[in-house]
């Protein structure tokens, strides 16, 4: 046993007991102290640094320390150290910790003891930080001390300090080359505590491991891979291990399989839509070139396809070696993959992408599509011009009279158990239960070409010989688009049947169409079907044109087979004819490989509709915002007018009204006062003028009642129903404007969608109003002569006074008389008037906001639609900002799907040559 280790397990004793090995250690050491102090220069400090240890494994921890505090040769370090031991025993550890501080030695052993003894101590105390720092330090100085970093590992694990612990393990891996610790990384990155670590901070280890053993350097890569895949370093990751990858020297032949399936997972998913090309440019060229560099054999033909497909979409991304190697690859290595449904998977992701952006259910598309993948029936595409005999050939075959005339819809019909027929179009699927419903649709004149119509019933025919039949509206004039639409779904059919009508077969028309539907499907067979054959007079006229015809179709279709038909022919001949007619166009080669070729037809289609789509809602958005703008400016226009309107109606009645009333009054004020003066007549000789101005004023207000009640109402009765029916012609005139605005409006609008009518029920409302209030009049007496003025005051007194009196009556008579025919009457007149009036106060004070509530309900209506243009207007801003600030939100989806159709269509040739299936 070396000295050290004594040192260390405090041993050192036993170098004095080795042949004392019966006796007590104490007792061994006490003889050999006194043999050693009879010397002349006794050296006791080692005997007493053995004695020390002797007492602390005996547990007698202050003796220990009284020998070793004494100790002061080369062994006073170690004393010192165990010194601090026996006071970490007795539980002194802050005296403890002092003297571990303290000790200042070269020796490494000694210094890696303290430092542990430390470490143990800070735990023990709570000092983590303290104890963290201890160890690393610890590592730092003297990594391969044993068990020293076994010791930090356990105890980072257990305080759970992760990023201490994966140091520890990527330096420990780095040190050592040690596989154990690259195990340990592992499990912690599996563990999912690495994440915050960025991934440039495993690379220098992941160089080494590859040096090492590639089998571990593929797990470590993938449980990082698998670590960042959802967290915002991901693509740092990918940066960092492309870069790492491109630098390593790769051998594919070492099958990298794990690798090749990340690299695979990863290129899919970044491509699926959910990023911008910018950001995936940045990497993707890197991703697709350590691909190339590692696919193994399953996945040599999709790695090379997704490098030549991203290369062609993006030129010059990916380095002019990788696309070489990525054709010479695909030239010669064959797959087995399932091209059907890989190419299905596409068209669902498009679909759903489709869908979940707002871009409508494309139920046609897809209908189509169904059509394709239905290998058991062969779809023979029949065409024509119009007035062939097309219509008449579906009928004969078909059995039934289903048209009457030339659609103007394209149907499929098909066998089935059970009749059923269907419309699809971009937008629904649609029942069409009666037969009434089917006709509606094949005469339809607008938007019939969106649409399709699948009409299936039992048909022996088509049920023998596996064919359904998809008849389209004649072809009509010359122009190239006109037919196009017409023949947009060509690529569904398998074959062409052109009918031709036998009197003129195969005019310059006819040859003009035939070239368009070479140029739009080249690779579909075409046939013709030579119809109206009763009509030639004569059997070898017939057979005359039919060879003829025959002939100038071979000239140009020498493949091409035709058939005479006529429905007069004997049917179930002409049936059996028909069948083996059928039966020889039938294109039944390589039919999987044709339907493939029309299914990537229609998704490059899709994409690109989608597009067109996107160019389309922007359009609209830029017209509904211009259009809405417009709408606001006229509908704003359209309240100021209404209210400039309201204003002059107020104005025109109020001021209407104003005059009957000022009329009555003018006639009140004129008559009231002649009306009292002539009360004079009253006044006799004998009367009693002690009462006669009570009888007066009594006559002057009956006189007035009756005047008001008899005269004054009827014509103001009179002269408001007049006015009312002046008012209802000044409404109905503005309810005529408004009418003619509402329809204006309505124009632009395309629908009846505003209605400015007007409360008429005011005028009801006068008109009860009135006629309460002009019905009866009471009126409250009136002090005319009873008020106290002074020529009345000395009247009255002076009839009191002197009426009894005959010789004073004569003066008294001539005086009343003279008064009453001169009193100025304005006073009770004012008061009269004030009274007749007032019960209309109330009724002309609201005829301001009357009339307000006749022009209510418009001015409403003209606001709202201000309102819902000014939101139309900021609704579809905001939408074409966004669109137009990340255009790529919606370009770069459909551009990554493209860039997976071309990828799907490199694969379909591999091994095969450098030929696309276009």
């Amino acid at each position: 046993m070396t000295l050290e280790k004594q040192l260390k397990q405090k041993t050192y004793y036993k170098m004095y007991i080795n042949e004392h090995e019966n006796m007590h250690p104490i007792r061994v050491l006490g003889e050999v102290f006194q043999e050693e102090a009879k010397q002349d220069v006794p050296d006791l400090s080692s005997i007493r640094f053995a004695q020390g240890e002797v007492y602390f494994h005996h547990k007698d921890y202050e003796t220990a320390i009284f020998k070793w505090e004494n100790i002061v040769d080369e062994l006073e370090a170690w004393a010192k150290k165990n010194t601090a031991d026996a006071y970490y025993e007795l539980g002194m550890l802050s005296t403890a910790e002092d003297i571990y501080t303290a000790i200042k030695t070269d020796n490494s052993t000694l210094n890696a003891e303290v430092a542990l003894q430390l470490f143990s101590l800070y735990i023990e105390r709570g000092k983590v930080d303290a104890a963290v720092s201890t160890i690393k330090k610890t590592i730092v100085t003297n990594p391969d001390y044993p068990n020293v970093t076994e010791i930090a590992r356990t105890f980072f694990e257990e305080q759970q300090d992760w990023d201490n612990a994966i140091e520890l393990a990527v330096t420990e891996a780095k040190r050592t080359d040690s596989l154990e610790w690259f195990d340990i990384l592992n499990t912690y990155i599996k563990n999912g505590v690495t994440k915050s670590h960025a991934p440039s901070y495993f690379s220098q280890a992941l160089i080494l491991l590859f040096g090492l053993d590639k089998d571990k350097f593929e797990q470590l890569v993938s449980s990082l891979w698998d670590s960042y895949r959802n967290e915002e370093s991901y693509f740092a990751w990918l940066s960092e291990i492309n870069h790492l990858l491109l630098n390593l020297d790769i051998n594919q032949d070492e099958n990298w399989t794990e690798l090749s399936r990340l690299h695979k997972e990863t290129y899919f998913g970044l491509i699926e839509g959910k990023y911008f090309i910018k950001v995936l440019q940045d990497f993707i060229p890197d991703l697709l070139t350590n691909w190339l560099r590692l696919a193994n054999q399953a996945n040599v033909v999709l790695s090379s396809a997704a490098v030549l497909s991203w290369n062609e979409l993006f030129p010059a991304s990916i380095s002019l070696s990788i696309v070489s190697d990525a054709e010479k690859l695909i030239s010669m290595t064959e797959t087995d993959m399932n091209e059907l449904d890989e190419c299905l998977t596409l068209f669902d992701s498009i679909m759903n992408w489709a869908q979940a952006h707002d871009m409508g259910e494309n139920y046609r598309i897809k209908w189509l599509v169904d059509q394709l993948v239905d290998f058991d029936t062969q779809h023979i595409f029949i065409t024509g011009l119009s007035g062939t005999g097309k219509s008449t050939f579906v009928n004969t075959i078909l059995g039934e009279d289903l048209q009457d005339s030339p659609t103007s819809s394209v149907v499929k019909f098909t066998h089935a158990e059970d009749c059923e027929v269907t419309e699809i179009n971009d937008r629904e699927i649609i029942s069409l239960p009666d037969f009434s419903d089917f006709q509606e649709r094949m005469d339809r004149r607008r938007n019939a070409l969106e649409s399709m119509i699948e009409f299936k019933l039992p048909n022996v025919f088509l049920q023998e010989n596996k064919v359904a039949f998809i008849d389209n509206p004649g072809l009509k004039g010359a122009q190239h688009y006109d037919r196009y639409e017409v023949l947009k779904n060509l690529h569904v059919a398998d074959s062409v049947l052109f009918v031709l009508d036998a009197n003129t077969p195969f005019t310059e028309k006819e040859q003009a169409a035939l070239s368009q539907i070479q140029e739009l499907g080249p690779d579909i067979p075409v046939h013709f079907l030579l119809s109206k054959m009763d009509t030639i007079v004569g059997e070898q006229e017939a057979l005359r044109i039919f060879d003829e015809t025959r002939s100038l179709i071979h000239s140009c279709l020498p493949d091409a087979r035709v058939f005479a038909f006529s429905s007069q022919y004997d049917n179930g001949q002409q049936q059996k004819e028909l069948t083996a007619f059928i039966h020889s166009i039938k294109n039944t080669r390589n039919i999987e490989d044709k339907r493939l070729a029309k299914l990537l037809y229609f998704i490059r289609t899709t994409i690109a509709s989608l597009l067109q789509k996107r160019i389309d809602v922007e359009n609209q958005l830029i017209e509904s915002v211009r259009w809405n703008e417009e709408m606001l400016m006229k509908l704003n226009g359209a309240v100021n007018q209404l209210k400039d309107t309201e204003v002059q109606k107020t104005n025109t009645i109020t001021k209407s009204y104003g005059a009957i009333k000022e009329t009555i009054k003018e006639d009140i004020t004129e008559s009231i006062p002649k009306m009292l003066k002539e009360c004079s007549s009253l006044i006799k000789e004998d009367s009693n003028f002690s009462k006669i101005h009570l009888e007066l004023n009594d006559e002057m207000n009956r006189r007035i009642q009756d005047y008001l009640e008899q005269t004054v109402m009827p014509k103001f009765y009179r002269s408001l129903q007049d006015w009312i029916e002046y008012c209802k012609g000044e409404f109905q005139q503005s309810q005529e404007f408004l009418n003619e605005m509402g329809e204006g409006f309505n124009q632009m609008y395309g629908e009846e969608r505003i209605k400015l009518e007007c409360d008429f029920k005011v005028l009801d409302d006068w008109r009860r109003d009135t006629d309460r209030m002009t019905s009866r009049f009471q009126l409250e007496n009136v002090n005319i002569l009873l008020r106290r003025t002074p020529s009345q005051f000395l009247l009255k007194s002076a009839g009191k006074l002197f009426g009894a009196l005959s010789q004073n009556k004569a003066l008294l008579f001539n005086k009343y008389k003279a008064f009453v025919e001169n009193e100025d009457y304005s006073e009770a007149t004012s008061t009269v008037c004030k009274q007749f009036f007032q019960p209309f106060e109330l009724f002309e004070k609201s005829l301001e906001r009357d009339i307000t509530l006749f022009f209510k309900s418009p001015l409403t209506t003209l606001n709202r639609s201000a309102e819902e243009a000014r939101s139309g207007i900021q609704t579809n801003q905001e939408m074409l900002n966004k669109m137009n600030t990340n255009p790529e939100i919606f370009r770069d989806p459909l551009t990554l799907f493209e860039v997976r159709l071309r990828q799907f269509e490199w694969m379909t040739v591999a091994g095969k040559g450098m030929q696309t299936i276009y």
